[in-house]
């Protein structure tokens, strides 16, 4: 018998389609509730990451909200690091690495992201929780949504809207708190005291946060995520993917426990479609990979708790790569892995080193374009420069600028000491002057050197270039 190849669904053009399927009204998923292996690690996952997103604003480091956004006094803190709008470099960083990353790790195993992280995955999984408690099992849920309205469905509708309003409420709550300290925002709140871009940005994170895990939900996956058209576009045939295994589980068949499949010639699927029953996004993982998977995994612990009590061997449905499947030797090492990692390692380490050598102080030294130079008497030559000093640090520090490079070299600035605020980009004139005879060739670079006076030992040095007439 020929094996069916792993493929995804896809409608091809041009082909004919019914109007009844084109234009049909979306049909609500029931997700059955699955245990296993998988589905242990997706609840871990989703409570780690929640626990993450609403426990950090509330966590102090330094008598201060550990992160916090702070936007009208532009200043990003980041449990020990304080960055302001001029540290955007390391934002780009950050994008690029969460790019390379989403790139490795889908080649690899593919949409990890998805099942186990993706915020849409996440919050989905809680709302359906709160589903569960309120309104049943799968069948239950089901037989209420084609039951009459009365005094029960109203009452479990009821409850489970409250649930998913006020989850989504708090969630909302918590994302402006990384923005406006969460614990003035809470007593703001208590006082019905909200500013007006506070209480925008909740009900509108709020709002989303209902529409897309308790409204939508799969079909965010299914129609609006970008992720999953062009997913397809880093999977080969190495690339470790959830697969059925046609060859093993062909022809399908119910039977009773412990019969044989190879007696009544049958494979070892028992077509019992407990696999699409318990699928987030309602597929047929027997068809092949779809777009629409995302790769949860629920059809594995599934499947793998029907082949234990069918006697059967697990991983009729299984984490696996297509060249697994066709008998074909997997190359879990081929070249856009070791591109995208070495790419990955490279950028994080110099993210990390980056990190490492910032200084909490920086200057950029310009040149007066008006006069290159100045001749001062008969002996001395001028330049005068601009200095734009930064101070990154939470609290204000002096400084005083010096001059080498040249012999005899003196530079003059105003004020002599320099007071800088926190977060301040204060443009400060420098006067640089030495002896003609010391300048040979129409110029030469020196060093400006800002050092800091009031005990904190920051320095900070710019190479520029000191310009004289080239010939006496």
């Amino acid at each position: 018998m020929s094996k069916p190849k792993t493929k995804i669904r896809m409608h091809r053009p041009g082909a004919s389609t019914p109007a009844d399927a084109m234009y049909a009204a979306h049909e609500k998923v029931y997700p059955r509730e699955v245990k296993g292996r998988y589905q242990s690690l997706r609840t871990l996952a989703v409570f780690t990451l929640l626990g993450l997103y609403y426990l950090l604003p509330w966590i102090h480091w330094d008598q201060r909200q550990a992160i916090l956004f702070d936007l009208p006094a532009r200043k990003f803190y980041i449990f020990g690091l304080i960055f302001w709008p001029q540290d955007f470099f390391y934002l780009a960083l950050l994008l690029i690495l969460a790019a390379l990353s989403l790139f490795f790790f889908t080649a690899l195993a593919g949409r990890l992201w998805c099942g186990y992280a993706c915020p849409q995955t996440v919050w989905t999984e809680v709302f359906l929780w709160m589903e569960k408690w309120t309104e049943g099992d799968r069948s239950k849920r089901m037989k209420l949504d084609a039951g009459p309205w009365n005094r029960e469905k109203i009452l479990r509708k009821t409850a489970k809207q409250l649930l998913w309003v006020g989850f989504a409420a708090f969630t909302g709550f918590t994302f402006v708190g990384y923005f406006t300290p969460i614990e003035v925002l809470g007593r703001e709140l208590v006082h019905l005291n909200l500013g007006s871009w506070e209480l925008f940005w909740i009900v509108f994170y709020g709002i989303a946060t209902y529409g897309n895990a308790g409204f939508l939900r799969e079909q965010v996956c299914m129609y609006m995520c970008p992720y999953a058209r062009f997913q397809s576009a880093m999977f080969d045939r190495n690339t470790l993917i959830i697969s059925y295994d046609p060859e093993r589980g062909e022809p399908r068949g119910g039977r009773k426990r412990g019969v044989d499949p190879k007696t009544v010639n049958l494979g070892d699927c028992i077509d019992c479609n407990l696999c699409v029953q318990v699928c987030p996004t309602g597929i047929d993982i027997r068809n092949g990979l779809q777009y629409e998977c995302i790769a949860c995994a629920a059809c594995i612990d599934v499947c793998n708790g029907v082949m234990d009590k069918m006697a059967y061997p697990r991983g009729l449905i299984r984490y696996t790569t297509q060249n697994a499947v066709d008998k074909i030797v997997t190359r879990v090492l081929r070249p856009r892995v070791i591109v995208y990692g070495i790419l990955l390692f490279a950028i994080a380490a110099g993210f990390v080193t980056a990190l490492a050598l910032r200084e909490p102080v920086a200057m950029d030294v310009l040149h007066d374009r008006n006069a290159l130079y100045r001749l001062v008497g008969d002996e001395s030559v001028e330049n005068v420069y601009l200095l734009k000093i930064m101070n990154k640090d939470i609290k204000p520090h002096t400084y005083r600028v010096e001059a080498s490079g040249l012999k005899d070299i003196r530079i003059e600035t105003d004020p002599e000491t320099i007071v800088v605020q926190p977060g301040e980009v204060l443009g400060v004139a420098a006067r640089v002057r030495t002896e003609l005879d010391h300048v040979h060739g129409g110029g030469a670079n020196i060093k400006l050197v800002l050092r800091s006076v009031d005990g904190s030992n920051m320095t900070h040095t710019e190479t520029t270039r000191f310009l004289a007439p080239r010939n006496r």
